[in-house]
């Protein structure tokens, strides 16, 4: 009997424990699953709102050209100290590199670039630029301090990072050097996966843009200078007109893509610069032409046609011609292709966090970005927030009317924060082979 009785005992405490870790593991997994949702009601509270908001506005009243953001990365620093969040600084002249977590593998990155354009802003309101001729036209200031509210939402949830977030605020994106130079200075290492966001006008408040592979155009500049002999206009037969010269290459320059590329392969060739001459009766010395190419594929053989047509039609209209595809030191950029496994794992997280109809598959972009940089260089996944409702009409990128819906702030702050924590999770169940090291 008395073994009988322990049998029992033994049986019902080992139920009791198996239904207590079943309870304790349902548990975990329920805050799992609704930790996208909470990171969200966190970033829209008024106080973390508001201080997002803060943010946005001193960058947009001080912007600051490519490697020239001093006082941009001075205000990030400042409130990553504040934080308790570790960080490099300088790497690439003023970017820098925050990491939040166990300062071990595996190593997931966000992205946010900090420059602004050589613009004047043509919006009056209380936090119009203080800078004459420079202005935050693309978002940057937005998604500074996204960035910052993700590390803010990562740092008061650190215990439940299985790995390393790292923060990368990078400089000079609009003159496609940034992200180049942060690589060349170590910011990826250890680095398995890089996530970027951009704000656009183009996508409904609360959701979400994106598409697997090809997603922005590798993108570049050419700027050419076609020499002749000038000369009164009237006595043309003594001169060596560039301005023909000029015109035989604009039109000759459209017939790449309409003559020499697959009507199934997207390419851009635009003049979208002319130069020279001040007088209506004299004939000038050279004409400078400029402007951009886009592509998705063969961007280098595009390159090379450009500078070909370019120097050839100025010799059979006996000028010389030198061509610059680096102009005022712009550099070329690829494609920017998004990993597979990262776009199915971001359409899941903003579909979890926003709801089914919160994501949109988006055409290939003709624009391009020096995200693509760190997309090459490892995994990486680029998207696009929408900021449009009904009641306001919001400017295009790099207009001098451009603003920001500062409603999609929280937005970015979450779907930064959650991505990063479902990357590392996912890891961490998978195993990593990043090393350990010091950061």
């Amino acid at each position: 009997m008395a073994i009988n009785n322990f049998w029992i005992f033994s049986l019902t405490f080992q139920l009791l424990l198996l239904l207590h870790v079943s309870s304790e593991s349902s548990w975990i997994t329920d805050d799992a699953s609704r930790r996208p949702s909470k990171f969200l009601e966190y970033a829209k509270s008024p106080e973390v709102f508001d201080w997002m908001v803060g943010i946005r506005r001193k960058l947009h009243e001080n912007p600051e050209l490519g490697f020239e953001e001093f006082e941009t990365s001075k205000l990030i620093r400042s409130e990553l100290d504040l934080m308790g969040v570790k960080y490099k600084y300088p790497v690439a002249v003023t970017g820098v590199v925050g990491y939040v977590g166990t300062g071990e593998p595996p190593f997931v990155a966000l992205r946010a670039d900090m420059d602004a354009l050589p613009m004047q802003e043509d919006v009056e309101w209380e936090h119009k630029s203080k800078v004459p001729g420079k202005m935050h036209a693309c978002g940057h200031d937005g998604h500074v301090a996204m960035l910052l509210g993700a590390a803010k939402i990562l740092k008061e949830h650190h215990q439940d990072l299985q790995g390393t977030v790292v923060l990368i605020f990078q400089p000079a994106e609009e003159v496609f050097a940034g992200a180049k130079k942060m690589i060349e200075a170590g910011a990826l290492k250890h680095v398995e996966a890089i996530f970027g966001i951009h704000l656009t006008n183009q996508v409904p408040l609360g959701k979400t843009a994106s598409r697997a592979g090809s997603l922005l155009a590798g993108s570049g500049f050419f700027e050419a200078v076609i020499t002749g002999k000038g000369g009164h206009a009237a006595i043309p037969h003594h001169t060596i007109d560039p301005v023909i010269a000029a015109s035989s290459v604009v039109l000759s320059l459209q017939h790449l893509v309409s003559r020499e590329t697959d009507p199934l392969d997207s390419k851009v060739v635009t003049v979208s610069k002319l130069h020279g001459g001040n007088a209506f009766n004299v004939i000038p010395d050279s004409i400078t032409i400029g402007g951009t190419l886009r592509a998705f594929s063969g961007f280098s053989q595009l390159q090379e046609r450009i500078k070909e047509v370019i120097t050839k039609q100025a010799t059979v209209n006996r000028c010389n011609a030198s061509v610059n595809l680096k102009p005022n030191g712009k550099e070329p950029v690829p494609p920017t292709v998004n990993n597979m496994n990262l776009y199915k794992q971001f359409k899941n997280l903003v579909r979890d966090l926003l709801g089914e109809d919160s994501f949109v598959e988006v055409s290939p972009i003709m624009g391009g970005e020096d995200f693509s940089y760190f997309a090459e260089a490892i995994p990486g996944h680029f998207s696009f927030l929408g900021m449009q409702d009904e009641t306001k009409s919001y400017a295009s990128p790099h207009s001098s009317l451009y603003t920001v819906n500062e409603d999609a702030l929280p937005y970015g702050a979450a779907i930064h924060a959650s991505m990063a924590v479902r990357y590392l999770e996912d890891k961490a169940s998978k195993g990593s082979d990043s090393p350990k090291d010091e950061l």
